[in-house]
C-alpha cells in the first residue's frame, strides 16, 4: 500500500471516528430542537386555559345627547357628514363604566380613548380605548383596548393589548353585545365581557 493511500485511509478513518463522536450530539440538538417545536406547538394550539383567564361583565355608557355627552367628534373628514357609515370621523370618549346596565348602578371607571369610523359600507368603528378602574376589585388598574367594532353585529370581539396595576402585561379580549342602541335616548348602552390573563 503506498503512503499516499495509507494517508488517504487514515484520514478516512479519523473522519469516521469524528462522525461517530459529533453524531450523538448532532442527535441531541436534532431531539432538542423536536422538543422545543413540540412545545411551542402545543402552547400555541393549546392557549390559556379558563383557569387561567379572569371572566368578568360591565357596562359602558356612550352618552351622545344631552347637557352632558360622554362622547363628542372631535375630528372628521369634509365628506363624513354625507357618508352614510360617517366613515372619516373620530369620536373622544370619556364612558362611565359600571356593575349593571343601568346607570345609576355601581361605577367601576371610564372608559377614555377615541373611537373613528372607518368603514365605508357599514358601521365599523375602530376602538382604541383604555378601561379605567376607579371601582370594585380593579380600582387602580387599567386595561388597553384595541381592534374593529361592527356595532350592527350582535356580538363584536376586540383585543386586549395590555394593561396596568393588576393587569399589567395583560393578553386577553373583551365581547361586546348592545343592550340599548339610544335611538331614543342617546345613551348606548354595552355590555363587556372580559376575558383577560395577566
Amino acid at each position: 500500500m503506498t503512503t499516499t493511500r495509507r494517508e488517504t485511509c487514515r484520514a478516512r478513518s479519523t473522519m469516521a471516528k469524528a462522525a461517530m463522536v459529533a453524531a450523538p450530539r448532532f442527535l441531541r440538538s436534532i431531539l432538542l430542537c423536536a422538543a422545543v417545536a413540540a412545545m411551542t406547538t402545543t402552547m400555541m394550539l393549546n392557549p390559556a386555559s379558563a383557569a387561567d383567564l379572569t371572566k368578568f361583565k360591565l357596562y359602558f355608557h356612550d352618552v351622545v345627547a344631552g347637557p352632558n355627552p360622554t362622547a363628542v367628534r372631535v375630528a372628521q373628514a369634509p365628506s363624513s357628514n354625507s357618508s352614510s357609515t360617517y366613515f372619516g370621523a373620530v369620536v373622544a370618549i370619556d364612558d362611565p363604566l359600571t356593575s349593571e346596565a343601568a346607570s345609576s348602578s355601581q361605577k367601576l371607571g371610564r372608559a377614555q380613548g377615541t373611537y373613528t369610523f372607518a368603514d365605508q359600507t357599514t358601521f365599523g368603528l375602530l376602538m382604541n380605548m383604555n378601561f379605567v378602574f376607579t371601582g370594585g376589585d380593579y380600582k387602580g388598574s387599567s386595561l388597553a383596548i384595541y381592534g374593529r367594532n361592527e356595532v350592527l353585529s350582535q356580538v363584536r370581539e376586540m383585543s386586549i393589548v395590555g394593561g396596568t396595576g393588576k393587569f399589567r402585561m395583560a393578553r386577553g379580549y373583551v365581547e361586546a353585545r348592545t343592550v340599548d342602541s339610544g335611538t331614543t335616548s342617546g345613551e348606548t348602552v354595552v355590555e363587556y365581557t372580559v376575558y383577560v390573563k395577566a
